[in-house]
């Protein structure tokens, strides 16, 4: 059995793969916050698209393959096949996409929170392993039953918690700690994923093909950079809809201070009318003086 090393570099790898879940995870809760804040259909969609991919493409998928660039087999290259790695990518932002649609659209309730989460938490689980499909290298990868019901389990409540997360949180800081939450459940379904895979060596096996982890690494980062700062870039320029609210308020008021002003003016004064009578005295007689 060949050995395996899940952190090759150290805690960076964890740790910056656990950063990026955290950043995914807070951008699309913010987005699932517009989602239920928008009055239009046509506002609600562009939101929760943004809330799938930050949460399905960030806080999972680029969490998975950053962790994996910290993983290393003895004895074997590791190269990964691209097309199967985007599908994997596919798989995770259309499940998360469809796990929020059950839960946001509707009446919400605990049974569609509950569905979502358990759709949303088997294509994650789907996305884990198809990318571990994806990977090619000179062994034959077997998985512990018990683990991986485990990961899929951590999966599915993982999914659940940040879909009941995307329907209740509100405000900067709920959203910041539940972000965190979730960073944490991520990372833990793909570390007890990861620990149910042994690989039992082969050195006379064709040589892997595919792409490496390092070739990787540029384009999931070029995808997380441009992603975030679209994401942050909508977040501040869409007004919310208290704002929208303030604005008009505001808006009401200055029409309203404006139309006074107008009718004021045009009003045609007559300063003789405005002008008080002067006050009313005693009459005075006059009479001839005779003269002596």
């Amino acid at each position: 059995m060949a050995h395996i090393n899940h952190f090759q570099y150290g805690w960076i790898t964890p740790a910056l793969s656990y950063g990026l879940s955290v950043l995914g995870s807070f951008l699309g809760l913010l987005c699932a916050v517009r989602v239920r804040e928008a009055q239009s259909l046509g506002r609600r969609i562009w939101w929760l698209v943004l809330a799938a991919w930050a949460i399905g493409g960030t806080a999972i998928w680029t969490m998975h393959f950053t962790a994996m660039l910290g993983f290393s087999v003895s004895g074997s290259q590791i190269r990964y096949d691209v097309p199967m790695t985007v599908a994997s990518a596919l798989i995770a932002v259309l499940t998360v996409g469809v796990g929020l649609v059950v839960a946001v659209f509707g009446q919400a309730g605990w049974a569609r929170i509950l569905l979502g989460g358990v759709f949303a938490g088997f294509g994650v689980a789907a996305m884990h392993y198809m990318g571990m499909a994806a990977m090619q290298l000179r062994g034959r990868i077997d998985y512990e039953g018990s683990l991986v019901a485990a990961s899929v389990l951590i999966g599915v409540v993982a999914a659940t918690a940040a879909l009941w997360l995307a329907v209740t949180v509100r405000g900067t800081r709920a959203v910041t700690g539940a972000a965190f939450v979730m960073g944490f459940a991520v990372s833990g379904m793909h570390y007890t994923g990861m620990a149910a895979m042994s690989v039992q060596a082969r050195p006379s096996a064709p040589a892997p093909t595919g792409a490496s982890g390092a070739t990787l690494l540029l384009p999931i980062m070029l995808i997380v950079v441009f992603v975030a700062f679209v994401l942050f870039y909508a977040l501040l320029a869409t007004p919310t809809e208290d704002d929208r609210a303030a604005s008009a308020y505001l808006a009401d008021r200055a029409a309203e201070r404006l139309a006074a002003d107008r009718a004021a003016a045009d009003r045609v004064v007559d300063p003789a009318a405005d002008r008080p009578a002067p006050p009313a005295g005693p009459r005075r007689r006059f009479q001839r003086r005779q003269p002596f």
